[in-house]
């Protein structure tokens, strides 16, 4: 095991040398110069309106601010270096580094997103051994259908729906639907502060929990009718075991395997967000950010979110393979 984890980060090197690469080419390719959208930026500021330098000296100043005047290998060398050096670089609207930034707005993402996938679990995994264990029942055909029902719904669609309903909109005022906190909520006490924190989380993770429900809970029924038809299981029955024990300690664990695979996808999606609703309910967060630079052509900002969610990738991968030894001793790691 040991030296199947040590082999298996040596490996994610390359990979994510690749991401890197990929990516830049990317950006590179993309239409638009940072430098020419940062002073317009700044003429729509008024910040240099009355100076007499040309456009094109102002561009060619931002370029070696930035160092986009360099050759493009140059540049992804650069890159590179400050990636091992966890050095992002600064970013181009605001000149400020893109670590600070990241650091600013990763914990609301991750407030968002913690809550959000321990819903889905609490609700989806339950639901799929119920059906399961009661395939072909009015309540296995109700689960699955208002899952999937939920499924088809547009978040985008269903934030405004929440908005209009319960923010305030045309009939009920109950939630709020702009930001993160009250204004003034650094002055308010501990207590106060995590109730006001919640009642604004409500929205947002309704919004990024309800898709959710039907993939884990349809994906839990499924790997579920495949263990409890095993021999196994019913040696456990004949035995006279109790079914509570059947199914949780003997079917359930082999069923876990497929939604272990989930995991390798739940690190990056935390880091990153979710840039819809992230935008429709004005929350600073990871999706935002992502979402600004790309607007902006803020290069610096796009190669650190991409390449920490490719890296975050591959570590949820491993921890993936680790743990599908970890549930099912039969599976050896060479």
């Amino acid at each position: 095991m040991q030296a199947y984890i040590i082999k298996r980060l040596f490996q994610i090197i390359p990979t994510l040398l690749g991401i890197t690469i990929i990516t830049f080419v990317i950006i590179q390719m993309a239409p638009g110069n940072p430098a020419a959208l940062k002073l317009q930026m700044l003429r729509g500021q008024g910040a240099i309106g009355g100076q007499k330098t040309s456009t094109a000296q102002i561009i060619k100043q931002t370029e070696k601010l930035y160092g986009l005047d360099k050759p493009l290998y140059v540049q992804y060398l650069r890159w590179v270096k400050r990636i091992f050096t966890l050095n992002f670089g600064r970013s181009f609207t605001d000149h400020r580094k893109v670590w600070n930034k990241i650091v600013e707005r990763l914990p609301i993402t991750l407030e968002l997103n913690i809550a959000s996938i321990f819903l889905v679990y609490l609700i989806s995994i339950p639901c799929g051994i119920y059906s399961a264990t009661h395939e072909g029942t009015l309540t296995d055909k109700a689960l699955t259908l208002g899952f999937f029902f939920l499924y088809s719904l547009p978040n985008f669609w269903v934030a405004m729906l929440l908005i209009m309903f319960l923010g305030g909109g045309s009939f009920l005022d109950l939630f709020p639907v702009y930001g993160i906190s009250s204004i003034g909520s650094q002055a308010m006490g501990a207590f106060p502060w995590l109730l006001d924190r919640l009642w604004h989380m409500v929205l947002p993770v309704a919004c990024l929990t309800y898709g959710g429900l039907a993939y884990l809970s349809r994906l839990t029924r499924a790997s579920m009718l495949e263990v409890i038809r095993e021999d196994y299981v019913r040696t456990a029955r004949a035995k006279g075991l109790a079914e509570r024990v059947v199914i949780f300690k003997h079917a359930f664990r082999n069923a876990l395997l497929p939604l272990v695979t989930i995991m390798a996808l739940l690190l990056p999606a935390m880091f990153g967000g979710s840039v819809i609703i992230e935008s429709v309910f004005s929350i600073p967060g990871m999706g935002q950010l992502g979402f600004q630079a790309v607007l902006g052509r803020d290069f610096p900002v796009i190669m650190a979110i991409t390449t920490i969610s490719g890296f975050l990738t591959l570590i949820g991968l491993l921890v993936s393979d680790v743990l599908y030894a970890v549930l099912d001793p039969r599976i050896k790691l060479e």
